[in-house]
């Protein structure tokens, strides 16, 4: 700038100088330095002009702004000029918190009395029940043991009264016979004088005494022993002990129904389904399928109503089955595991590893603590749940198909043709039953008398396992085909009837005692069915199919 201003100044000094006029009219000179100052302040001029121009807008922006910072400082002065309506609200707040928190804890005391109440209610209504299967028990409607349908706790013991009562009543006829004075013949007493002289006689005809003494009780008592054998004698497939009577509940059944039509059709999985069981009560429904899922369906009324998703597992599900007091989930998997579901919870419980290949078959065995597997490995393993750990293993040359659990044994079915019979107690194997062709699924009655077989050549065999010959029984029906080779057929409750799926999307039944088809349920599969299952109250039916659909059935 100054620059500029030097520059002009020396222009402006270097110029001839101009005459002008004067007020009266003569010509006079322009002062140069008056000049070249006027030009820099003309130049100034413009200049303030032009970035006044250019700055406008930021100009009107900030003091805007500065407004807006004044008001705030107004603001923030007054409020801290009345502190005492903070407080205020604060108070109200807090007393709000109160209340909420009292109303919470009547409406929860509220709620532990409705529960309350509904115990209360559960018991009158369990001791009902109790009197009515009791009053049936009397009528002669309650019939061996292992019939379907559990009795609830309250009326087992109920149905075990009697044996309580003999068990007392044996009490009371060892303590009289330990009370009464038994005679000792005369010839035990008679001995020689030297030899009775000696301690070691002495202690010896004491010994002789009290060997007699408990002998001669027991014969004088004869039904002591009798009642004892009818208490612990073992009748065949089960014992009658008391104990086992309380680790399996009495079940309760009629006759089941033949399913007539289908009371609900849904699509219950993204993929095919594998594998369908019911629970113990029979208002609970598990499905699984090649989507790594099982699905738990309650049954009311006639229809499926989705109640919970069990994930977890990284394969298709190929079996499932419930525990007898219903509150846990077993399965296998394509993934070389079985896992262990509680039904409050969808993430595994327990997941048994230790198989090479896919697991085909998982079960309970007895005492419901122990599970067992099959593989396609062949090997056939016993797990122990409190452990997770397997603690029996056994190696078989062949496919295994499918397994059952009876009491002290294992039934295997393998792809050679064969279906073998286990002893768990020494794991040999005791007996080898010949097929026709690969077996596909096993299915064990509830009484644990009759083994139902489903094999590739079409024919469902019933063996009876009350002899050593294991007499089978075919059943066949035109139209009826396996659909492949993890087809599962299953007897009713009462075993009176056989059911499998067939190749066409049709249920066959067959009746026991005649052998013929009883009916066949057609058009509501587009595929071929998979598995079935009949609920242990014999009212419901259901079959699964490898295009996604389940059907439930029933006679009403």
């Amino acid at each position: 700038m100054w620059r500029c201003m030097w520059r002009f100044k020396a222009a402006f000094l270097s110029r001839k100088p101009r005459r002008k006029m004067s007020d009266a009219g003569g010509a006079s000179e322009l002062v140069p330095g008056q000049m070249w100052k006027r030009h820099i302040v003309l130049q100034l001029h413009n200049r303030d002009r032009n970035q006044h121009d250019k700055f406008r807008d930021l100009i009107r922006v900030y003091s805007q702004l500065l407004e807006k910072t004044s008001l705030t400082k107004v603001i923030l002065s007054c409020s801290t000029r009345r502190p005492s309506s903070d407080s205020t609200s604060l108070s109200i707040l807090m007393h709000q918190k109160n209340q909420l928190k009292k109303t919470t804890g009547e409406l929860a005391f509220q709620v532990v009395e409705l529960q309350q109440q509904i115990k209360t209610k559960e018991c009158l209504v369990e001791e009902q029940h109790a009197r009515a299967l009791s009053r049936a028990f009397q009528r002669g409607l309650l019939g061996r043991k292992h019939y379907y349908g559990f009795i609830p706790e309250v009326c087992l013991s109920v149905c075990l009264f009697p044996f309580r009562a003999r068990e007392a009543n044996l009490q009371k006829e060892l303590q009289k016979a330990v009370r009464s004075q038994v005679t000792v013949d005369s010839c035990s007493s008679s001995a020689p004088s030297s030899r009775s002289s000696s301690p070691n006689n002495e202690k010896h005809k004491e010994t002789r005494t009290h060997t007699r003494l408990f002998r001669s009780s027991s014969a004088s008592s004869p039904r002591i022993l009798s009642s004892i054998r009818e208490l612990f004698e073992k009748r065949r497939g089960h014992s009658v002990s008391l104990e086992e009577d309380l680790m399996c509940p009495m079940r309760v059944c009629l006759s089941a129904r033949i399913p007539t039509r289908a009371r609900h059709v849904l699509e219950a999985h993204e993929q095919g389904i594998n594998a369908v069981s019911f629970s113990c009560s029979s208002d609970l429904l598990a499905t699984g399928g090649t989507d790594r899922v099982i699905k738990l369906w309650e049954v009311t009324a006639g229809q499926l109503t989705h109640r919970a998703t069990l994930d977890g597992s990284s394969g298709g599900i190929t079996c499932i089955q419930f525990d007898p007091q219903g509150s846990r989930v077993l399965a296998a998997s394509y993934d070389k595991s079985a896992l262990l579901w509680r039904l409050d919870d969808s993430v595994p419980k327990l997941t048994l590893t230790g198989h090479r290949r896919k697991v085909t078959a998982a079960r309970f065995s007895s005492g419901f603590q122990t599970v067992v597997t099959g593989s396609a490995d062949g090997s056939i393993r016993l797990w122990d749940l409190h452990r997770a750990a397997c603690v029996q293993d056994v190696e078989v040359s062949s496919f295994c198909s499918d397994v059952v659990c009876s009491e002290n044994c294992v039934i295997s079915g393998h792809y050679d043709s064969k279906i073998r019979v286990w002893d768990t107690r020494t794991l040999g194997c005791v007996q080898v039953l010949p097929s026709q062709d690969k077996v596909t699924s096993l299915d064990l009655s509830l009484d644990h008398r009759q083994l139902l077989s489903c094999c590739r050549d079409d024919c469902l065999q019933l063996a009876d396992l009350r002899g050593r010959s294991y007499d089978r029984v075919c059943f066949r029906a035109e139209g009826f085909k396996c659909g492949s080779d993890s087809t599962k057929a299953v007897i009713s409750p009462d075993g009176c009837f056989l059911a499998a799926g067939g190749a066409d999307g049709a249920v066959y039944i067959w009746n026991v005692s005649t052998g013929n088809l009883e009916t066949r349920l057609p058009d509501r599969h587009s595929s071929s069915i998979s598995a079935v299952a009949w609920s242990l109250s014999g009212e419901y039916f259901v079959s699964v199919d490898k295009s996604r659909m389940a059907v439930l059935w029933s006679d009403f």
